[in-house]
């Protein structure tokens, strides 16, 4: 069961207690470990770590935040929240921009979020802030009703895989000291020694052809404008019935 009233804290307030205002808040305590997870990964923001960087016993950020999973929980809700994914006045291919661009930058900040599924995500104002704003873009495209959910999570699984591959490039580049464009040319001797032009003539004569360089749109942008093109018509369609 997931721990509601801590990631609903700012909709719903706990009342205080009287005595001796608390030395930390949950913010503080959120703020702390997305620091470090986000400077050494996952693994470093551990209830222990936390408590030594905001000066305190680590049985003291417990009566805060109960478990770690809590906090991870929370520590994932708070970076998607931070998207701010508000675009009033916006088209509907504006607004699946932003959401885009914002993702992307999301895990490029916080590559430990690679490390984390959102497959069963946290149920606070991260995510439902998400889900609201993809919902009410497909239906400002004019995407029937039955089918405004499938074309959110269309757009929802390609952009975040897209924007994950380039957080666990972020995650990799640091943990190793090496860019994955040095990785590659590192490894430049494959194509001259390795590779059998014979065994994959379709990647050969895609590289003769000058397809692999690395011009023009991105295969983000192609794929992207091929699934909005596809909701664009699945609102017209509606809009002639």
């Amino acid at each position: 069961m997931e721990n509601y009233p801590l990631l609903w804290r700012r909709s719903r307030p706990a009342k205080r207690a009287a005595g001796r205002p608390p030395r930390l808040s949950v913010d503080a305590v959120l703020a702390a470990a997305i620091r470090i997870a986000d400077a050494d990964g996952l693994e470093a923001a551990s209830m222990a770590r936390v408590a030594a960087d905001l000066g305190v016993a680590t049985m003291t950020l417990y009566t805060y935040v109960p478990s770690r999973a809590d906090l991870i929980a929370l520590m994932v809700d708070d970076v998607l929240l931070a998207r701010e994914l508000t675009a009033s006045g916006k088209g509907w291919r504006e607004r699946v921009a932003l959401f885009a661009a914002r993702t992307r930058e999301m895990y490029l900040a916080h590559p430990w979020l690679t490390e984390v599924s959102l497959v069963r995500p946290p149920l606070g104002p991260g995510t439902m802030a998400e889900r609201e704003f993809l919902i009410a873009t497909m239906a400002l495209a004019g995407v029937p009703a039955a089918a405004v959910n499938r074309a959110a999570l269309a757009v929802t699984a390609y952009v975040y895989a897209f924007a994950r591959e380039a957080g666990e490039d972020r995650r990799l580049s640091r943990a190793s000291g090496q860019s994955t464009a040095s990785w590659w040319q590192e490894h430049g001797d494959f194509w001259e020694n390795w590779f059998d032009v014979e065994a994959y003539p379709a990647m050969t004569a895609l590289w003769n052809a000058g397809g692999f360089d690395d011009e023009g749109q991105t295969a983000f942008d192609y794929g992207l404008a091929l699934i909005l093109d596809g909701i664009a018509r699945s609102g017209i369609a509606r809009s002639v019935e």
